[in-house]
């Protein structure tokens, strides 16, 4: 008989370990988002005017007479992190693959966490590339928060179970459809507000010309429309005897945009301080995160009884020889 192959040996990778494996992942994403923005509010853009390079030739900082040492290993420290970023979202792929049974959407949103890293490093070289133009900037976070709803998706679908059930109706979850689109487009308004702002990474980076007023209201308009979207799920998922867990989500991010909401209101009345721009940047983060889990929670996966549960989990025993 032919002996099982080495991955077949292995321990499948336990639904625990998985899952804390993919909240790191969610850490992770907003974390550099956050991290990114203290580059740009520190003006340290542009500390590595190249790339993958940070000067022509080495990939440290190097003394140079025209950038302060401050700079360039604050921009420096934030391109090492996308090494940490690499390395966590990698072990979400390995031991997304060595879970068994294996699971296709486990598997896709475990791959999209190192080619979104990738594909980040790339946006990021060519934002450099390009003096940090605004609009060069805006994919950059974008792809970060897509990261973030991604890796919350993971961390829900890390729980081990079968087959998927709808737990909300189809009009609580067209709203969630609908308040998750808004969504989107509050965090694109967002990094508009912020092109046309004082923090461009840079002091000689063009900002956006249709000025800081005019951005914050349309951020204020779309925040006002998702808070509309927000009410009506609530009463929505009320008067249909939503799940508790699902109902202490959504609470969760209700909480949390009315936090992001009042401190975007105080960073506007205060002028835009670097403090709040790296806060609120990390509100944005929670923001998505929250909207992220409240979608994951209109489908549970039903339990997998015993025997199928740890299928694999034991490496297969050899046959006797004759």
């Amino acid at each position: 008989m032919a002996r099982p192959s080495f991955l077949a040996r292995i321990p499948s990778t336990p639904p625990a370990l998985m899952r804390r494996l993919a909240l790191l992942a969610v850490l992770a994403q907003g974390g550099i988002a956050v991290t990114g923005s203290v580059v740009r509010v520190t003006g340290s853009g542009l500390g590595c005017p190249t790339w993958p390079n940070c000067f022509p030739g080495s990939l440290v900082p190097v003394a140079h007479p025209g950038i302060a040492a401050l700079t360039q290993w604050i921009e420096f420290s934030n391109r090492l992190l996308t090494f940490v970023v690499v390395a966590i979202s990698g072990f979400c792929l390995l031991a997304a693959l060595n879970t068994r049974p294996r699971r296709r959407r486990l598997t896709w949103l475990a791959v999209a966490m190192p080619l979104g890293v990738v594909a980040q490093a790339v946006i990021g070289g060519f934002t450099v590339l390009l003096g940090l133009a605004w609009w060069s900037v805006m994919p950059h976070f974008l792809a970060s928060m897509l990261l973030v709803w991604l890796a919350v998706q993971l961390v829900d679908e890390a729980t081990a179970g079968g087959p998927v059930v709808r737990t909300v109706p189809g009009a609580a979850r067209g709203l969630i459809v609908l308040s998750s689109v808004v969504l989107g487009a509050l965090l694109v308004a967002g990094t508009l507000v912020t092109a046309a702002g004082p923090h461009a990474g840079d002091a000689s980076t063009p900002r956006l010309g249709l000025g800081v007023p005019a951005m914050a209201q349309l951020h204020a308009d779309l925040l006002f429309a998702y808070l509309g979207l927000l009410a009506g799920l609530g009463f929505t998922l009320f008067a249909t005897h939503a799940a508790a867990a699902l109902k202490r989500r959504y609470w969760v991010l209700v909480a949390v945009v009315a936090a992001q909401g009042a401190l975007g209101g105080i960073q506007y009345a205060l002028g835009v301080p670097e403090v709040l721009v790296a806060l609120h940047v990390l509100g944005a983060a929670a923001v998505t995160a929250a909207a992220a889990a409240v979608w994951a929670g209109t489908t549970r996966r039903e339990p997998l009884p015993d025997a199928v549960a740890d299928v694999s989990v034991e490496p297969p025993a050899l046959a006797a020889r004759p």
